[in-house]
């Protein structure tokens, strides 16, 4: 088995980037994954006391659909988030200033419109970031593993291509069977020369699933056929990373023990 692609997605809800490489760390996701993130005016994220909250609390494609329009960019060497907008506004700010955050919140709040939600005392949404925290779906942090023997699995069973961008997965492999991953459940697997993780559960799906990623439009819904043809609602697996070391596209991925 391979690694095919790799992705992160800097923010939350947002565009996926593909990354030739990247370097892992024990007990974290890949570097700048998730790091920032649209908390809505009503969201139970408190960023003085940081801690998992689900999806819904922040903008995210479960509820804003047309959120998948938005083309971003993280240039981690210069600390920017390059938003472009579908009619071509063009937002360029430190996501890790007071003023850069301000911006990038009113940006999100006028894009989304009626969908930006307000809390108690008129609480607005907020851009956050966190150090070292992710704004990912999983308690702990992890990387997530799709094999696409799986999702060609799917694709055969409702006989339509299905963009693996609807998963947002860090790790596509190649060269397994299909859903060969549920197998590793607590499992360590190797991904190159240094890198072990563990395998601790299977990746259920949600409806954020059901948006195109070139339309944002939902045309498709994975869950329901996933249910429908396999008696699941599960594409992928969570893997925590037991060792430091870097990964690269191209990688052998092998199951130990």
């Amino acid at each position: 088995m391979k690694v095919a692609s790799l992705y992160r997605y800097p923010v939350k809800g947002l565009t996926p980037e593909m990354l030739q490489t990247a370097a892992l760390a024990p007990g974290r996701c890949l570097p700048w994954d998730r790091a920032f993130a649209l908390s809505q005016g009503d969201s139970a994220f408190d960023s003085l006391r940081p801690g998992w909250v689900p999806k819904s609390n922040f903008m995210c494609l479960l509820k804003n659909a047309r959120a998948a329009s938005l083309k971003t960019r993280f240039l981690e060497g210069d600390g920017i988030l390059e938003v472009v907008a579908p009619d071509g506004e063009v937002v360029r700010e430190s996501p890790f200033s007071d003023a850069g955050r301000a911006a990038l919140t009113a940006f999100f709040v006028g894009f989304l419109g009626k969908e930006a939600r307000f809390g108690e005392d008129n609480r607005a949404p907020e851009f956050v970031y966190v150090p070292n925290h992710s704004f990912c779906d999983h308690r702990t942090q992890v990387i997530s593993l799709i094999g696409l023997g799986s999702l060609a699995a799917l694709e055969a069973a409702v006989g339509a291509p299905r963009d693996k961008r609807r998963f947002r997965a860090n790790v596509y492999f190649a060269g397994a069977e299909a859903w060969a991953e549920f197998g590793w459940l607590g499992r360590e697997i190797a991904i190159g020369e240094d890198v072990r993780a563990v395998v601790q559960e299977r990746i259920d799906r949600c409806g954020a699933t059901t948006v195109n990623p070139d339309t944002a439009e939902r045309d498709a819904n994975p869950v329901l056929e996933l249910k429908r043809h396999f008696g699941h609602v599960d594409l992928g697996v969570f893997a925590e990373v037991l060792t430091p070391g870097r990964i690269r596209a191209g990688d052998e991925i092998r199951v130990l023990g």
